[in-house]
């Protein structure tokens, strides 16, 4: 029996998170543009060997790895999912990783770092995850964290238009109460806060054939059906796949790279 868990603000969810549910099935890209959106956000992050980085939601350190292993920058991981982060610390040792990458527990919304400490700030799939005041207390503090000149690196999911009964679809189907925004209001949140913004917009591959053998590769992708089609998680697979694939006009994923005025 599924017991209620709650989420960073607190909300009970009765069922298992939709981002949780696909990690146990195998996927290691838990976004909504996989990885075309990371790597157009990371192109946008001027990365050197230099560059402080800080990702909030790290999940399993894919990212965090990606950037090391190509830049050999320093990069600092935190999530508020303890064993989320038991699981990164096992990458980052897979790779050998340890003395560039640091993982740990924490909350976006009290990040446990001094003003202007970090040149970049990623956080991708969360904001889509919370209400419009708690996103904007999250933006405030990366904004406080980032230098003068950094760059805030978010990707989410990106309503075509504002449609209340979509959203509720989408909360009921993946089990957290998300609230994606258009690509105005997505802006708008982010220059609010006094970032300079520009962004990217595309179509969903979190769950869509192409996107997966992208993200996953082939065999990986076999591997999340399989598994998705036992009977113990064949409901939720096929409610979560019919909610994309049926929406493709609906949701899309947006890329926002916000800069922090010198």
């Amino acid at each position: 029996m599924n017991r209620p868990k709650k989420n960073n603000e607190g909300d009970m969810m009765e069922k298992e998170a939709g981002h949780t549910f696909l990690a146990r099935l195998g996927k290691t890209r838990l976004r909504p543009g996989g990885k075309e959106a990371t790597d157009w956000l990371l192109a946008h992050g001027h990365f050197t060997k230099e560059t402080k980085v800080l990702e909030v939601a790290c999940n399993m350190g894919t990212t965090m790895i990606e950037l090391v292993e190509k830049y050999h920058c320093q990069v600092t991981g935190i999530d508020l999912d303890q064993k989320v982060i038991a699981k990164a610390q096992k990458n980052i040792e897979k790779h050998g990783l340890t003395d560039k990458i640091t993982a740990k527990r924490g909350n976006a919304f009290k990040l446990p770092f001094e003003a202007e400490t970090f040149d970049v700030v990623i956080n991708e799939a969360m904001l889509t995850m919370f209400p419009y005041a708690s996103k904007q207390k999250a933006i405030k503090e990366y904004y406080r964290v980032l230098k003068p000149g950094g760059i805030l690196l978010t990707h989410d999911v990106r309503l075509i238009k504002d449609d209340p009964q979509l959203v509720t679809q989408l909360g009921q189907t993946i089990n957290v109460h998300a609230t994606p925004l258009t690509k105005e209001n997505w802006e708008e949140l982010f220059s609010q806060q006094g970032f300079e913004v520009t962004s990217k917009v595309g179509p969903m591959s979190l769950m869509s054939p192409a996107g997966m053998i992208r993200d996953e590769g082939f065999l990986g992708t076999l591997k999340i059906v399989k598994n998705g089609l036992k009977k113990e998680n064949r409901a939720q697979f096929k409610a979560m796949h019919h909610l994309f694939s049926s929406n493709k006009d609906n949701f899309n994923y947006i890329a926002v790279a916000s800069v922090k005025p010198k």
